[in-house]
């Protein structure tokens, strides 16, 4: 083996061991700093763990290192080591460790601290040291030079300062280096072989000196002996705090994950899924907050309670994803609309609300009801259509108009009705004399749901009469509700609600099958009488329609030629593709198709062209106005000329004079309907009448002649004759 130079007078040095000790000095420092590091991340009981099983492995590792140094040393003489005092140094070692790891892995790593752990760690290495080197049983005593012993000394301190910083900073500074720690390893690991070696060359033996008593060891075996256990222990301990840490990385992505899923879950619990708005949960405790609030003097609030204008007619029209689209776009203008602070909520549906906080007026209410209505109104494209969106919106204050959750949002609903029943496109302040309406609508909400499986329904008709002769070939088939304790409500009553409510759907079929019945009892007892049914936009888009209507046809072997079907221009226009499509299809079908409230909707002239029209109806509104507006009268020839050029026939409503009947008739209009002729009655009571001015004759022989074929599809009895 290649000996070192000497550093003292007849001392040489084993290199293998050298470089054994440093390589020891060095895993042991990272090591321990590695179970050290844990003390700042865990809890109280885990630390005090680590922080003794940190200072156990670097005092064992630094004294190991130690003796292994002290065994390289070769002397012409066997040394004999003091037991009590060899272990003691182990002690001194561990003690030291535990200091400076508590010092610098606790609070903030200051310069202060900083220093004052270099000073425990290195004053405790070299204490260590020169306590190990005390054990040597030598006579004459070691002596040392003082230059060299303060050198090894403050080189400790040094040393041990540096790889605390460079081990423990970087839990304070996220920038630093990853490597930092492992060079204070490295660092910490010179500077303990650095202070012993430095030791052994301040150390002086006398020529002469004499060892006796004590322990004698063998260098290599004991080094040996040593040097695996202390690297068992080391390599155990690393091995553990390394699987230790994964346990502990794995444990800390599964809570981080833990905490986004019940984040996601409070979340989803107090936001609606297609808008993102706080739900009901959210709103009802952001309210009782502001009522909380309001009592201990913050400032009064108020509820606006929203509801969009024709949404079921769109979302049926369109198709629910354009529903959805159109709610998320309400959504976004609700929030813009709002003043910061305020709260916008999505109940259900096309259902909002809005709690504005600090509103002393109604006034200042109705100002952000302005401002949330002008932004809804605004035009925004759905599929290939541009859609106008409009919202009825209901305000209740609070202290003035309620001062608990339930009556505060109830009083909301209430003036949100009122303002819709109005017409929509509006709002409306909370007034007691709302509360009667509300509960009324809801008593005839409940009561309409068991009115069809009840047979509270009728069907009255109202002819429709020709004005050159006087004949009459269609009557119009108009609903009406026998209602127990009300006697007979009108259609717009009840129609309404059961629209928003979509009761229209069985409502209507039921109005198909008794109309349908009813012209073909005529058509036996010999009165060939056409009879019209008014189709709801609801209908209109309902996707088993064409089978609704050729299912009552097919029942009652009734001639399609014999029902026609009123619609409005609103309901053909919402999708006019896919109204070409299926008035197309009750063209084929033999069905006649007319357009109610003519003029009154979109207005657009050219899907008269498009669309297989049989008949234009002209709203009461008009008649009732042509005689005393010229205007009117203007707009009323316009549409009988325009509906004669494309070949469709022209009906006016209410028509209740004979100067307006009169007026129609020098303007070419071919059929009327109205109080002049008489009041919609049922079936029994307006028979007589029919008969009287059914034109019996043409009508026979028009059935005798006409050609009755099948359809291809298999549906009933096609006529091929008009009126």
């Amino acid at each position: 083996m290649r000996a070192w130079n000497r550093f003292v007078m007849h001392t040489t040095f084993d290199s293998w061991l050298v470089g054994l000790s440093v390589t020891i000095a060095v895993f042991v420092a990272y090591t321990a700093f590695r179970l050290a590091a844990r003390v700042v991340d865990e809890g109280r009981p885990l630390r005090r763990f680590w922080t003794f099983g940190g200072a156990c492995v670097l005092g064992i590792g630094i004294w190991s290192m130690h003796f292994i140094g002290m065994l390289a040393m070769a002397m012409p003489i066997q040394l004999h080591y003091d037991v009590p005092l060899t272990l003691l140094s182990l002690l001194v070692a561990i003690l030291t460790s535990w200091g400076a790891i508590r010092i610098a892995a606790t609070g903030r790593l200051s310069l202060r601290r900083l220093m004052f752990g270099a000073l425990v760690m290195g004053g405790g290495i070299g204490a260590m040291h020169y306590l190990g080197m005390a054990a040597i049983d030598i006579t004459p005593a070691i002596r040392y030079r003082p230059a060299l012993l303060a050198a090894s000394i403050l080189f400790s301190i040094l040393t041990s300062g540096l790889a605390l910083h460079l081990t423990f900073q970087p839990r304070r500074d996220p920038t630093a280096h990853p490597l930092a720690r492992l060079a204070g390893a490295v660092l910490m690991g010179l500077g303990i072989s650095g202070t012993h070696y430095l030791g052994i060359a301040a150390a002086h033996f006398a020529p002469g000196a004499v060892s006796r008593g004590g322990l004698v060891l063998n260098s290599f075996w004991c080094a040996a002996t040593i040097a695996l256990a202390a690297g068992s222990v080391l390599a155990c301990t690393l091995i553990s705090d390394l699987y230790t840490a994964e346990l502990a990385a794995r444990t800390r992505a599964h809570a981080s994950r833990l905490r986004q899923i019940n984040a996601q879950l409070r979340h989803q619990a107090l936001h609606d899924a297609l808008t993102g708005l706080p739900n009901h949960t959210a709103f009802l405790g952001r309210l009782e907050a502001a009522l909380k609030d309001a009592r201990a003097g913050l400032g009064p609030f108020a509820v606006l309670a929203l509801d969009l204008d024709r949404f079921k007619l769109i979302n049926d029209s369109l198709g629910h994803s354009a529903g959805d689209e159109l709610l998320r776009e309400v959504a976004r203008r609700l929030r813009v609309a709002v003043r910061a602070g305020d709260t916008v909520a999505r109940m259900s549906g096309d259902e909002f609300l809005v709690l504005v906080r600090h509103v002393r007026s109604p006034a200042e209410a109705g100002r952000v009801a302005e401002s949330i209505s002008a932004a809804l109104s605004k035009p925004l494209r759905l599929q290939t259509l541009e859609v106008l969106v409009s919202t009825s919106i209901g305000i209740s204050l609070h202290p003035g108009d309620a001062d608990t959750q339930e009556t505060l949002l109830a009083h909301a609903d209430e003036a949100m009705y009122s303002a819709k029943r109005r017409g929509g496109r509006s709002w409306q302040c909370f007034a007691a004399d709302m509360n009667g309406f509300t509960q009324e609508r809801l008593c005839l909400e409940s009561d309409l749901h068991r009115a069809l499986e009840r047979g509270q329904f009728e069907l009255h008709y109202q002819p429709r009469v020709e004005v050159t002769s006087g004949r009459v070939s269609s009557v119009e088939a108009l609903l009406r509700w026998r209602h127990p304790e009300r006697g007979y409500l009108p259609p717009l009553t009840f129609i309404p609600i059961a629209e928003e409510t979509g009761l229209i759907l069985p409502i209507g079929a039921w109005v198909l099958e008794e109309a349908c019945r009813q012209a073909r009892l005529w058509q036996n007892d010999g009165l060939l009488m056409r009879v019209a049914v008014n189709l709801s936009a609801l209908q209109f888009r309902e996707s088993g329609l064409l089978q609704t209507i050729a299912a009552a046809l097919d029942a009652h072997q009734l001639a399609p030629k014999l029902l026609e079907l009123e619609i409005t221009e609103s309901a053909v226009m919402t999708d006019a593709q896919s109204s070409v499509a299926i008035l197309e299809r009750l063209s084929r079908m033999g069905v006649l198709v007319s357009v109610d409230d003519f003029g009154t909707g979109y207005s657009n002239m050219s899907y008269l062209r498009r669309f297989p029209i049989d008949r234009l109806k002209i709203d009461a509104s008009f008649v009732r106005e042509m005689n005393d507006d010229p205007q009117t009268g203007l707009i009323v020839h316009a549409i009988i000329s325009l509906a004669h050029n494309l070949h469709m026939k022209v009906i006016a409503e209410g028509v209740e004079t004979p100067l307006q009947l009169a007026r129609l008739a020098a303007l070419g209009c071919d059929q009327y309907q109205g109080y002049l002729f008489g009041r919609p009655a049922s079936a029994a009571v307006i028979e007589p009448k029919l008969r009287a001015h059914a034109a019996l004759s043409t009508v026979d022989s028009a059935a005798t002649s006409t050609r009755l074929r099948r359809p291809a599809w298999g549906g009933p009895l096609l006529a091929s004759n008009d009126d």
